[in-house]
């Protein structure tokens, strides 16, 4: 299953999507694959969110006059 296109208005279609695409992904998975499988997908947002989080509070630092 190619990976879903989501609209710019994201919907609950879109969100179902999301779940039938993750289903696809992890069925034939073992308990351990999903466990990981989730964990390194888990890191990689949150260093995402991290990072954005930093550019976020260094751009806010050049508005203070």
């Amino acid at each position: 299953m190619n990976q879903p296109v989501l609209s710019h208005n994201f919907t609950i279609e879109d969100i179902h999507k999301l779940r039938e695409y993750n289903y696809y992904q992890t069925k034939d998975m073992s308990r351990q694959e999903r466990i990981d499988y989730y964990n390194t997908r888990g890191m990689e947002v949150h260093k995402e969110i991290q990072a954005r989080k930093k550019l976020a509070g260094s751009a806010s630092l050049h508005l203070v006059p």
